[in-house]
């Protein structure tokens, strides 16, 4: 080991540390509170099309502004190679901050129709952009400050600033729906945790300007070292480009669908196919973050000692393993009344295929009353209740033993949901049933699987990359890995859910996605916890 290797923890880089740290805890806080109010905002600025396909352009809205951070990531990380790290991620907080006060702002769906959501997506863009210049900046800042041996250790308090901004953002949320009852928060309380990202901003504009830019940018543009053309080095020649392409398949995009299923699907699943109550999902969520989130750090740590590719590889296998087991537990812990149900009486809707649409409807012209498979898969659909399908059929369902014959179509939704009530299919789940010390357990393992990804990931690469061209380098796979693999997942999952019926189908996405990442990564990622960031120049 190194004499720089050795070097104990000093107060510079206690400051660099938490100030980079903190500034991203807050950008984190603001772009996660829109995934948390998924269902509230659902109803505020969708209101004009059925629920099951609000609920999924509500989530596609908050898709976007994960579609946008690889443009971020483009425009922002050639300014920092340009530039320099420390004023590029102020800018792009100034732009967080703004964008997201305004959310808490907009007029809904019912005072000015579809303006509404058309401004909602607009301010979620700028919010992408904003992320897509922030993360790469202060990992990288981190790290060129970082001694040799420890970047792993240091980098990871950057790794915890996504779930402890989730967290931050859970308590406020929590807060809030507690002190003003869930009527009110939905009605108009909703609006109070984006109007604070105000204070925050200013608080974070503060603490960054106190920073000094990072030192291996300060000998680059003293020797006259830094690049040009950062984005046409790092992406137009093949040597740099092929790492690119390595880093996002062989690490990344594995690591984002296991971050976003471990945290936000979880939570989305909790509160829309289980149906616990919002703020009970809330709750438990942050109760498994909070004992989780030390994982970042250890792992981290641990790559320092025996490197970044076996543990992240490591963790994207055990989420491909573990994923559907744990998500049945979940189902059986938070909501026994249903899996017992599922178990008992299980849901079959018969009918041609050619006679069943698809139950997504983004633009709220689609009836799904004129077959008596649409009826029964929009009825069961908006009731949370899981289905299998079979061929054959004019649209009747089974349930258990009982068959629901389609009848008149005006009164076919009425008579299913009944049918399935009586067949003890609950409407919601019942807090006197939860087994919370049970969900709270798998949803802490889950928190465990993304501390494994992602606690080492910005060592990784940052090290990956040359310093003349690293904030462009590793800031596009990185947003592409998270903002198009994991920021897609909530939606294309379930929009799986909603077209097959099966609660479990939307898992495969990540799985897949794992999967992949873990062969590429074994055959192609390289080991790096032992080369240098410095510039060698």
């Amino acid at each position: 080991m190194t004499e720089a290797a050795a070097e104990p923890l000093r107060d510079s880089h206690v400051k660099v540390i938490a100030a980079s740290s903190l500034g991203t805890v807050f950008e984190w806080y603001d772009f996660y509170l829109y995934g948390l109010l998924a269902t509230i905002i659902s109803a505020q600025f969708f209101s004009g099309v059925n629920e099951t396909t609000a609920f999924i352009l509500a989530l596609a809205a908050f898709a976007a502004g994960f579609a946008v951070r690889p443009f971020g990531a483009l425009v922002f990380g050639r300014i920092g190679d340009i530039v320099g790290r420390k004023n590029t991620f102020l800018v792009t907080m100034g732009l967080m901050g703004l964008s997201t006060f305004a959310v808490g702002l907009l007029p809904s769906y019912a005072s000015i129709g579809v303006a509404a959501p058309l401004m909602l997506v607009g301010l979620r863009l700028l919010q992408g952009l904003a992320l897509g210049g922030e993360y790469g900046g202060a990992a990288i800042y981190v790290a060129e400050h970082a001694p040799e041996g420890k970047r792993g250790f240091f980098t990871s308090f950057i790794q915890t600033t996504a779930t402890l901004g989730l967290f931050a953002a859970l308590l406020v949320v929590i807060g809030l729906r507690t002190a003003m009852g869930e009527e009110a928060f939905a009605d108009w309380g909703w609006r109070i945790p984006f109007l604070i990202s105000a204070v925050l901003l200013a608080i974070s504009l503060w603490i960054r300007l106190q920073l000094n830019e990072s030192p291996v940018f300060r000998m680059m543009k003293e020797q006259g070292a830094t690049s040009k053309a950062p984005l046409t080095e790092a992406f137009g020649q093949w040597r740099n480009l092929r790492w690119v392409l390595i880093a996002l398949l062989g690490a990344v995009a594995g690591q984002a669908v296991v971050w976003y299923t471990g945290q936000f699907y979880a939570l989305f699943y909790l509160e829309r196919i289980l149906k616990v109550d919002g703020g009970t999902a809330n709750i438990l969520i942050a109760a498994a973050l909070m004992i989780g989130a030390p994982g970042f750090i250890l792992f981290g740590w641990l790559s320092d000692k025996i490197g970044r590719k076996p543990i992240i590889l490591a963790g994207c296998a055990l989420a491909a393993v573990l994923y559907f087991p744990l998500f049945g537990a979940l189902t059986s812990a938070a909501n026994p009344a249903l899996a017992e149900a599922q178990e008992r009486a299980p849901v079959v809707v018969h009918a041609d295929p050619r006679t069943c649409s698809v139950q997504f409807d983004p633009i709220g012209r689609t009836r799904f009353d004129r077959t008596g498979c649409d009826v029964a898969k929009s009825t069961l659909a908006r009731n949370g209740i899981p289905y299998d399908n079979a061929a054959g059929g004019n649209g009747e369902i089974t349930i258990g033993g009982q068959t629901v014959e389609v009848g008149d179509l005006a009164t076919y939704g009425d008579r299913i949901t009944a049918a399935v009530i009586e067949a003890g299919y609950p409407p919601r789940a019942d807090p006197a049933r939860l087994n919370t010390p049970a969900v709270i357990a798998i949803l802490t393992v889950l928190v465990l699987l993304v501390t494994m990804v992602y606690g080492p990931i910005a060592a990784l690469l940052v090290e990956l990359f040359p310093a003349r061209i690293r904030y462009s380098a590793m800031s596009l796979p990185y947003h592409i890995g998270n903002g198009w693999f994991g920021g897609f997942l909530p939606t294309i999952a379930f929009a799986m859910v909603a077209a097959t019926g099966d609660i479990y189908a939307g898992l495969w996405y990540p799985i897949g996605v794992a999967v992949l990442t873990v062969i590429v990564g074994a055959l192609f990622l390289p080991e790096t916890f032992r080369r240098r960031v410095a510039h060698e120049g």
